[in-house]
Formats: structure tokens, sequence, C-alpha cells
């Protein structure tokens, strides 16, 4: 394999709902992600972020706890490489955002940022470039938009 791609949530998400308006192009990144073109990335807080968004968003039809579940299992736990921080990256993710003067939800995009750097992947793919461009200060980690 040539290169890493670190899907976001956004990402995921996008790939396992058909009327997600990013769906199309976003499962065809999951497809080639599962015929292995390259290694298939997800931080582990997205797996429960993914989770939390399939069971409690107004999706029709619903998706049950047990449903988001398999979709996880069948897609992510199947297929991925699961990257975890240790404490000392955590801290590593508040010293950089706090001296950036950057506040709020822009820190879980930092945790993923810091999951595609651990691993050395080559791109993140995502639905919210705009806040990847104010954390990423160098061109090391390609983000690619849905």
């Amino acid at each position: 394999m040539n290169y890493s791609v670190l899907f976001d949530s956004s990402a995921l998400i996008a790939a396992f709902i058909e009327a997600h308006i990013k769906h199309k192009i976003a499962f065809e990144w999951l497809r080639r992600a599962k015929m292995k073109e390259f290694d298939f990335v997800v931080s582990a807080h997205s797996i429960l972020e993914v989770y939390s968004v399939l069971t409690s968003a107004p999706f029709k039809p619903e998706i049950s706890p047990a449903s988001a579940k398999r979709i996880i299992d069948n897609n992510i736990k199947k297929d991925a490489k699961i990257v975890y921080l240790t404490n000392k990256e955590y801290y590593n993710i508040l010293d950089r955002v706090s001296s950036l003067n950057l506040r709020g939800g822009i820190v879980y995009d930092a945790i993923i940022l810091e999951c595609a750097r651990k691993f050395n992947a080559s791109k993140i793919l995502t639905s919210n470039t705009q806040d990847f461009s104010r954390i990423i200060l160098d061109d090391s980690i390609d983000v690619i938009s849905l």
C-alpha cells in the first residue's frame, strides 16, 4: 500500500447513510478502503462518535443501537486500523489548541489530526475541511473534502 487515509466521523456517517448528501463519494472511498487500495484508518474516538450520531440523529428509518453496532462492526471493526492516543498525546493536543487560541469543538478535529500523525497517515477524509485548515500548520497531511 502506498498511502493511508484516516476517515473522520463525518466521512464514515456519510458512507453509512444512503440519504446523506455526500453518500456516493464517501461510500466509494469506503469501498476502496475495504478493497485495501490503501490503509483504512480510524481514530478510536470516532468509533463512539459514529455510534452516537447513528443512534441519535433523526434518520428515517431510525437506527437502533443494535443496528448501529452492526454497522460499525461490519465496516470499521472488521476492516479499519484503529489509532489510540496516550495521555501525553491528549495533553499535547491541549497545548496545541490553547497555544493557537482555539475554542470549542475544533478540539475533536485536533484528536483526529493527532491520530493521523501518529499513524503517519497521508490523508484525512472529512466533510469539515475548514477546521482542519486551522490546525494543520504544515503540508504533512492532505485533507480531502467529500
